[in-house]
C-alpha cells in the first residue's frame, strides 16, 4: 500500500466501536479538512499497517496500542483519542508526556444519561415504584397508604456523593429542584471546589452516615478499589438507598448485597464485578436490589455525540489550541485508573 504524504493524518480505526456509530457523513467530512483520513475497520492496526502511515499522522483516533516502540515512529503525532472513554493501559503515558502527546477520551459524553438514570434509579429506591410492579405481577400489591409504608421522598432529603467527577456534576442540577442537602467525598478535589458547586465537603464516613440517599460515582482506581465494604455499608443509616453507577470494582459487591438481603439498605445498580451476570447470580434473586444491565449511558444520542466531541477538540488541536471537550489524561493521575484492556475476543 502506499500514498502520498500530506501535511496532516488522522487515523481512524476505533474498534470495538463502529465508525457508523460514532461518526455521520458530517463528521468524516469535518475530519478531511484537517487532513487525510485513512481508516482502518474492523482489523486490529498491526505493526505493518501502523508503520505505513507514522510518519506523518497527527492524530489517532481509537483505542490502538501505542507503546513507545510504535510512538517513536509517530514523530508528529499530536494528540490520541480513546473513543471508548478509558484511558487504558496500552499506552505508553510516560513518552507521550515528555513529547508534548495529548491522550483525551469521550467518557464527558456519558456523564448526563448515567445522571438522569441515576436520579430515576434513585426515586425509584424511594418510591418503591419497581417493588410495586413486582407486587402487582403476583397479585400481593397494596393501594394508598398500605403501600407507601416504607417509601421516602427525594425532596429535601440528605443527599450523599461518593466522588464528583464528571458524572457527580452532571447529577447536581438534576437534584437541585429536590432540594436536597448534600453531602460530597472526593479525595481528588479541594474542599473550596466542592463547596462551589453547592455542597458540603465532608469525609467518607460522614456521607455513609448522613446520608438517606447514596450515590456512588467515582471512578475506579488503584486506591479505591473496595472502598465500600461490610463495615461501611453497616455504618449507613437503615433503610438508606445507594445508587452505584461508576463501576463495580469500588463496592464489595457481596457485602453489598448482604446489607440489601437483610434490609438494612437498598441497593440499585446498574454495574457488576461480571457482565453479563451469571443466571444463577444472587443479585438475580434480591428482592431490595434494583437491578439495571449497564444500560444508563447506552444512548443512541450519547454514542453519536461522541464524534461530534472528537471532530471539534480535534480542530481545536489542529488549531495549536487545547480540547475543550474531551477528558485529558492527566500525568499525576493517569496511571492510577483502573480501566481494563479491550478484550480481544
Amino acid at each position: 500500500m502506499s500514498h502520498s504524504v500530506k501535511s496532516n493524518r488522522i487515523l481512524l480505526a476505533p474498534a470495538p466501536r463502529l465508525i457508523a456509530d460514532i461518526f455521520d457523513s458530517a463528521d468524516l467530512d469535518e475530519l478531511r479538512t484537517l487532513g487525510e483520513l485513512s481508516i482502518i475497520e474492523p482489523d486490529p492496526v498491526t505493526d505493518m499497517l501502523f508503520d505505513e502511515y507514522a510518519s506523518d499522522v497527527q492524530i489517532i483516533i481509537g483505542q490502538t496500542d501505542l507503546p513507545e516502540s510504535r510512538l517513536k515512529k509517530a514523530s508528529r503525532l499530536k494528540a490520541i483519542f480513546n473513543v471508548e472513554g478509558n484511558f487504558l493501559p496500552n499506552v505508553d503515558y510516560g513518552y507521550c508526556f515528555r513529547n508534548g502527546i495529548r491522550i483525551l477520551n469521550v467518557s464527558p459524553v456519558f456523564a448526563e444519561p448515567v445522571a438522569e438514570a441515576a436520579l430515576g434509579m434513585a426515586i425509584d429506591l424511594g418510591r418503591g415504584i419497581t417493588r410495586s410492579d413486582r407486587n402487582f405481577r403476583k397479585g400481593t400489591e397494596e393501594y394508598g397508604l398500605a403501600a407507601n409504608r416504607h417509601a421516602f421522598s427525594l425532596f429535601r432529603q440528605a443527599v450523599g456523593f461518593v466522588g464528583m467527577g464528571d458524572l457527580g456534576r452532571a447529577l447536581l442540577p438534576l437534584l437541585r429542584p429536590f432540594n436536597c442537602y448534600v453531602r460530597a467525598y472526593d479525595p481528588w478535589l479541594p474542599d473550596e471546589y466542592i463547596r462551589t458547586l453547592g455542597c458540603e465537603p465532608v469525609p467518607l464516613e460522614e456521607v455513609l452516615r448522613q446520608s438517606r440517599v447514596i450515590f456512588v460515582v467515582a471512578g475506579i482506581t488503584s486506591e479505591n478499589q473496595g472502598l465500600l465494604g461490610a463495615q461501611q455499608f453497616a455504618s449507613m443509616q437503615p433503610d438508606s438507598a445507594v445508587v452505584l453507577v461508576s463501576r463495580a470494582a469500588i463496592v464489595n459487591f457481596e457485602a453489598m448485597l448482604d446489607s440489601a438481603r437483610s434490609q438494612h439498605i437498598r441497593v440499585a445498580t446498574d454495574v457488576f464485578p461480571q457482565e453479563p451476570l451469571p443466571a444463577n447470580h444472587p443479585a438475580r434473586e434480591n428482592e431490595n436490589v434494583l437491578l439495571c444491565a449497564h444500560q444508563a449511558g447506552a444512548l443512541d444520542a450519547a454514542i453519536r455525540q461522541i464524534g461530534k466531541m472528537v471532530v471539534a477538540d480535534s480542530k481545536l488541536i489542529a488549531r495549536g489550541l487545547p480540547p475543550m471537550l474531551c477528558k485529558s489524561a492527566q500525568p499525576e493521575t493517569v496511571e492510577l485508573f483502573r480501566s481494563k484492556p479491550v478484550s480481544k475476543t
